[in-house]
């Protein structure tokens, strides 16, 4: 029988960096048991076993902890360390590994950061800057964003970029200006570090059931600021190596010289020298799918009826008129939402009512032991603001928890010192547009 040493990470809420507490040892009865409640259907945990160290898994749990199994006698595993920082005093602004023609952004405005943003180095070549998209084989939903996340650090995985389509809740791990650790090297072509920029993106989710089916860019801003973020370093809206293989039997096509020459976006399953399969077949309609365009050619709005064209997917027509697919398909009486005619008229919803937000309470309101919906809809909208600092909920009763939360997004409106005291104040409030409770 194995004997396992057991241990728990959790993010430390402030600076979002992992801390072990190690629990002692357990053996392989106790093992098949936690693997076993993980296997249920209706179970919060979820077991993702550890890519470099035999023998050893992780159970990512819905309250962003995580929890480690390493059996006694496994070999040691070292994350390496990233490649030194350039000097401080870097001429001309530069920022440390800044490589070399990186036109964009080292970060996305919002995006939660975790840990020490240090996880690679300088990029290899010149050549044409690409995005490459995996999923993390987990569920998903903002109560795995950040066990999700304690997992990839844990394996040494971290991509630049994690995002979770449920809440639209985006995390770097690094900025999008050096290199990840989600790629396996070519032979000794250094893959990660392939292009001006090779910015890698997690998605919360799984490839045999595309994230992108029922996803709503227009509802999904901080999608958008990826997207945007990736054009601003000049990745073209294409695919050069084709759409992502939809199964796993279908992913064999990893075509070097596209890789190596061709900028664009590229699914894990499209990337030489790696296995996966994923993302799975995405919907590339909507990833990238293509920058908003200002005066006449600004997408109508969601009145009327639509022609479909040639080749066209209902998610695509559902992004296009800000509306969703599920809409579209009751509307229309799709039985097959995959099945479209060149020429078929669809109708549109009509336009949906202007969103209407909870007005401020007064910050009376907020006080330890109050108990509200409202208040779980506070949670909820700081969590999507990338500004939760929950291990539970959030829920109806304002907590610790609730303050913290509230003064992270405080922080992130530009408040400071004594200002930022995670009690609500009305400016705050109505930036953070929380929806109106039926």
């Amino acid at each position: 029988m194995t004997t396992f040493h057991v241990a728990v990470d959790h993010l430390d809420p402030d600076t979002l960096t992992p801390t072990t507490t190690y629990l002692g040892t357990c053996d392989q009865a106790h093992v098949d048991e936690v693997r076993a409640i993980a296997a249920l259907d209706t179970s919060p945990r979820h077991v993702r076993e550890h890519p470099r160290q035999p023998g050893a898994f992780l159970v990512l749990r819905d309250d962003g902890d995580l929890d480690v199994y390493v059996p006694v006698d496994a070999p040691d595993f070292t994350v390496r360390d990233p490649d030194p920082a350039l000097p401080a005093d870097t001429p001309d602004g530069e920022t440390p590994d800044l490589p070399r023609g990186a036109a964009g952004p080292a970060y996305i405005a919002g995006a939660v950061r975790f840990g020490a943003q240090r996880i690679g180095g300088a990029m290899d070549t010149s050549s044409p800057p690409r995005v490459v998209w995996h999923t993390t084989e987990s569920p998903a939903g903002s109560s795995y964003f950040y066990s999700v996340a304690t997992f990839l650090i844990r394996v040494g995985a971290e991509p630049q970029v994690i995002y979770d389509p449920v809440s639209d809740l985006l995390g770097q791990f690094g900025p999008l200006t050096s290199s990840g650790r989600a790629l396996r090297n070519d032979g000794t072509r250094r893959t990660n570090r392939e292009g001006k920029v090779c910015i890698q993106v997690e998605v919360l989710g799984r490839a045999r059931s595309p994230w992108t089916d029922g996803f709503d860019p227009a509802a999904k801003p901080n999608f958008r600021k990826l997207l945007a973020a990736a054009r601003a370093h000049g990745v073209p809206d294409t695919w050069p190596a084709g759409s992502p293989a939809a199964t796993a039997a279908a992913a064999t096509r990893r075509d070097r010289t596209t890789w190596q020459t061709r900028g664009g976006h590229y699914g894990h399953s499209q990337v030489p020298g790696n296995d996966h399969w994923d993302p799975g077949g995405i919907d590339t309609g909507i990833v990238p799918g293509k920058p908003d365009a200002p005066g006449p050619s600004t997408p109508p709005p969601a009145t009327g009826v639509h022609v479909v064209k040639k080749g066209e997917t209902l998610s695509a027509i559902a992004a296009r008129h800000k509306t969703t697919v599920p809409v579209l398909a009751k509307l229309n009486g799709l039985k097959d939402p995959d099945v479209l005619k060149t020429g078929q008229r669809l109708k549109l919803p009509t336009a949906a009512p202007k969103p209407q937000y909870e007005p401020f309470p007064g910050a009376a309101f907020f006080h330890t032991g109050r108990r509200s919906p409202l208040i779980t809809a506070m949670g909820r909208r700081l969590v999507a603001e990338g500004c939760g600092r929950y291990n539970h909920g959030p829920g109806p009763q304002f907590t610790n928890a609730d303050r913290n939360s509230y003064a992270a997004w405080q922080r992130k409106l530009g408040y400071s010192g004594a200002d930022a005291d995670g009690i609500p104040g009305k400016a705050s409030w109505d930036a953070l547009k929380v929806p109106k409770q039926l």
